[in-house]
């Protein structure tokens, strides 16, 4: 089903035609499939835009976890081309971002070309689908220069933001650069580390996108081993996590948007990985490792070297470590950052929804500060779901 909200032209002096803009609000998943050519071009042109905004990354997640009858593909054109575009599903009366928890950073699509007037376009189509009271859009996990900021700016109704995730990279950097940020002795531990590494003879292959699914099921065959009685993410050990992986990575890979490594050491898969990428950006996704390698070799340092050469060959100035701050990440001195929240909506659907955000995170510091034996408990029932999640899969 698709819906037009708008079509007009808008002011123009009589030396050329006034360009005409159409708004429309897509419900059919045949439109988002079709779609894919014009949205990855739109997605080059959007300032800010991650590898987690392609159309292979989010037509693959709903392929995946979407529901029938949910889908909202709002989409703004000038003369025909494509110049915006906020993929989201309906949950009740909640408009949500494709991609939703295992999507790192959440964003709509502007030409740069013409991103006040598209955000502007945008934010209209937005509010008209907002119907009731309590109806809102909220986006998780935003980046600081994402492109809905801009449609911020031009929100007729209520917004608030609020403080999510953090998020730390490195600097797009030779290794040897990378390591000036190390204190003295980390640095000198680690570039012993890294001889050992150069010596082992390890062999990385560059996998094509033809054999992807098979790599991410060998990827995902490491990582719950990796994981086991440790209480991996539950989400990553289900069947639709893999079948969202093997379509987004042979799409990704196929234009250039994600790679698939995989390392042998003596003929043996030891490790594989999956980096997504944009215009400015490598994120080293998730990756699976063979215990035995752990406690043999600098896992971190050969993954992170990889995606590092990589960076600096290709001209991408950020290695993003996405979301959480794992021990692993924190050696090697990330910049952090933090993603917002960001809601839109009705003032009582913004305002209640805010205050129960605030209220969930003051009782999480509590806990953190009262109850720090929760963490063990939390910790131990994780590894239990873990277990049973394999079992069902």
């Amino acid at each position: 089903m698709t819906t037009a909200v708008r079509s007009d032209a808008a002011g123009g002096g009589p030396a050329e035609p006034a360009p005409q803009y159409e708004t429309v609000v897509l419900r059919d998943e045949r439109a988002l499939d079709a779609l894919a050519g014009e949205w990855d071009d739109l997605q080059e042109r959007s300032p800010g835009a991650t590898p987690f905004q392609s159309h292979a990354w989010l037509a693959s997640w709903w392929h995946s976890y979407g529901r029938p009858g949910r889908l909202r593909l709002v989409t703004v054109r000038r003369d025909g081309r494509l110049i915006a575009l906020a993929p989201l599903y309906r949950d009740g009366a909640v408009l949500r971002p494709l991609g939703a928890e295992i999507t790192d950073f959440h964003d709509v699509l502007l030409d740069r070309e013409f991103a006040d007037e598209a955000a502007r376009r945008l934010a209209a189509a937005l509010a008209a689908e907002l119907r009731g009271p309590f109806a809102r859009l909220d986006l998780p996990e935003v980046r600081a220069d994402a492109a809905v900021h801009v449609l911020h700016t031009h929100w007729p109704r209520t917004a608030r933001r609020l403080p999510a995730s953090l998020v730390q990279h490195l600097p797009g950097v030779p290794m040897e650069e990378l390591l000036i940020r190390l204190p003295g002795r980390t640095a000198q531990r680690t570039r012993v580390k890294l001889r050992k590494l150069a010596a082992a003879g390890i062999d990385v292959r560059l996998v094509p996108p033809w054999e992807a699914p098979e790599a991410v099921d060998r990827m995902l065959a490491l990582h719950a081993l990796q994981w086991r009685d440790r209480g991996a993410t539950p989400e990553h050990m289900r069947g639709r996590f893999a079948s969202h992986l093997r379509a987004a990575a042979t799409g990704m890979a196929a234009t250039d948007r994600a790679q698939l490594r995989e390392y042998r050491l003596d003929g043996r898969l030891i490790a594989c990985d999956l980096m997504l990428q944009s215009t400015g950006m490598v994120a080293l996704y998730v990756y699976g490792v063979h215990p035995e390698a752990r406690e043999r070799l600098d896992i971190a340092g050969m993954l992170f070297g990889e995606s590092l050469a990589h960076a600096v060959s290709t001209g991408r100035h950020e290695l993003s470590l996405l979301r959480g701050n794992e021990p692993y990440k924190q050696r090697w001195r990330p910049d952090p950052a933090h993603n917002e929240r960001l809601l839109f909506g009705s003032a009582p659907a913004v305002v209640l929804t805010a205050c129960a955000a605030r209220a969930e995170e003051r009782a999480k510091e509590f806990a953190r500060r009262r109850m720090p034996w929760l963490k063990e408990v939390r910790g131990r029932a994780r590894v239990l779901k873990a277990k049973l999640t394999r079992q069902v899969a």
